[in-house]
């Protein structure tokens, strides 16, 4: 059985916010009243979108990707790279921790049972086959939407309703930035092992331009439910992909990449309690 460092470093600890962050935005959108966050459900699917998900979703990754992982020295160095002997304990573990929540999901309101469907869909698909959506350029970036989910599943457990569509579309777009970013400094070693992606569909350039236009889109597109402030915060990755623009190598943008999660774990923090002081001060 995998050993519980390995499997810490398997579930990218300085990406959790990716998903607990929209849980806890969507927690806050969803709720009326302080009440609404003292359910077991809540506290519950908290734990989940910290360390079982993660786990779920960067260990099907590292599962498939071996080939070329191996070929990637961001995974030798900023990572972990999962041999093949590690897979089976691997995914067993995986399996253990994520299916009680799972089948919790079947006791919540529908559209909450959807999210958790959509999220397990696109967590596992993104990476595995037959459909291993990573390898399709631009539906790998649409796949991303899987981090999402997790908002619209805490938001419908809170309130029983899906959020409104263009807050919805908004994140989604910026999970199409946040992916198609990440895949920059992958560019040499996936065209080495024959992958493509998104970044190198479009070449490293085109995807700073593609990520740019997406965030300003879901800046543009959240305006309408979140306070002046909270809007312009949905911009701050801007400034970002201007210097990597600027960047000199494909090297040079991974020194840039390094503090990209965060900035965004810090925009999602403020992002949060904006939401949350908007909600206590309306009307």
């Amino acid at each position: 059985m995998p050993n519980a460092r390995f499997l810490l470093k398997v579930s990218r600890p300085r990406f959790w916010l990716y998903i607990f962050g929209p849980y806890l935005v969507g927690l806050v959108a969803g709720a009326a009243s302080r009440m609404d966050f003292t359910s077991i459900a809540v506290a519950a699917f908290a734990i989940y979108f910290l360390f079982p998900a993660n786990l779920l979703i960067y260990g099907v990754n590292d599962i498939f990707d071996f080939e070329t992982d191996k070929l990637n020295p961001k995974k030798q160095e900023y990572e972990t790279l999962v041999h093949p002997k590690d897979c089976g304990g691997l995914v067993l573990v995986i399996l253990l921790l994520n299916m009680p929540f799972v089948i919790a999901a079947f006791f919540m309101n529908s559209t909450a049972l959807f999210a958790m469907a959509c999220f397990l869909l696109f967590s596992v698909f993104y990476s595995a086959w037959p459909i291993r959506a990573k390898a399709i350029p631009i539906i790998d970036s649409m796949f991303n939407v899987l981090y999402v989910f997790p908002g619209i599943f805490a938001y419908a457990v809170i309130s029983g309703e899906f959020p409104p569509i263009l807050s919805v579309v908004a994140a989604f777009l910026w999970t199409m930035a946040m992916h198609a970013y990440s895949a920059i400094p992958d560019i040499k070693a996936d065209t080495e092992a024959g992958v493509e992606t998104i970044a190198t569909f479009l070449g490293e350039n085109r995807t700073l331009f593609f990520c740019a236009a997406c965030y300003l889109g879901s800046a543009m597109l959240a305006l309408p439910f979140l306070c002046g402030s909270a809007g312009v915060l949905r911009m701050v990755n801007l400034p970002l992909m201007a210097i990597s623009i600027c960047a000199k190598s494909e090297q040079s943008v991974f020194g840039v990449y390094k503090y990209f999660p965060v900035i965004n774990s810090a925009a999602g923090f403020i992002l949060f309690w904006l939401v949350a002081l908007q909600k206590t001060f309306q009307p």
